[in-house]
């Protein structure tokens, strides 16, 4: 993790990126998972993100000691807020008709971080009982005050409709907004240009028409 920081610094094209650990279960747990990692990177375009993504020597170096390397393509819809300071994504067209991914990243004030994990098993539950789900991972980049979900959705329907409903979810972000949990914020939607490789022997995604490298 630490060496590759210096590679994708020397990365030509590559915009932001983030080095993210994860949890155990589906990532949405403080107790740390060092089996799964995530990479985020920015490209100027998808060929360019296929490109460095296959031949890197960064990519290449971490995918010769993983039994499994998935890689979603995506492309900003829409995107508020900031991470790190800066805003990652320059989002395109706003409509999506087929699969919506979803990121939330949050930085955790250090003084809330307890009442925010003690939500965090709940929402997880909620989550992974929505049968519209077809991928969901948390991930982070700094443990335990720096975290990141991410999910996938059959369309954007669906993804409201489980983010405005009454549960788990719902009332956590009230109370994010009434107690002001997080000091940085940032909330993105992107269409998904395409997936490569596997998570778990197969691609979860694979029932999406036209997604696969």
């Amino acid at each position: 993790m630490a060496t590759a920081r210096l590679a994708f610094r020397a990365l030509p094209d590559c915009g932001f990126y983030k080095l993210c650990g994860s949890g155990t279960g589906e990532g949405f747990t403080p107790k740390p998972n060092w089996g799964v990692w995530a990479i985020l990177a920015t490209w100027p375009d998808l060929a360019t993100a296929r490109e460095r993504v296959t031949t890197a020597a960064v990519y290449r170096r971490w995918a010769r000691h993983a039994d499994d390397v998935y890689t979603l393509f995506l492309s900003p819809t829409s995107a508020r807020g900031t991470w790190s300071g800066k805003t990652p994504f320059q989002a395109g067209n706003g409509s999506v008709s087929g699969p919506i991914a979803a990121l939330t990243r949050a930085s955790v004030r250090p003084a809330t971080a307890l009442k925010f994990w003690r939500r965090v098993p709940d929402i997880s539950a909620a989550i992974g009982q929505d049968p519209n789900v077809a991928f969901k991972i948390g991930i982070g980049d700094v443990p335990l005050l720096n975290q990141v979900t991410f999910s996938v959705w059959p369309d954007a329907a669906a993804m409201a409709h489980f983010a405005r409903r009454d549960g788990p979810h719902a009332r956590a972000i009230a109370a994010v907004r009434h107690g002001g949990w997080f000091a940085e914020e940032l909330y993105a939607r992107f269409a998904i240009a395409g997936t490569q490789g596997t998570w778990g022997g197969h691609d979860p995604l694979s029932h999406f028409e036209g997604l696969a490298a």
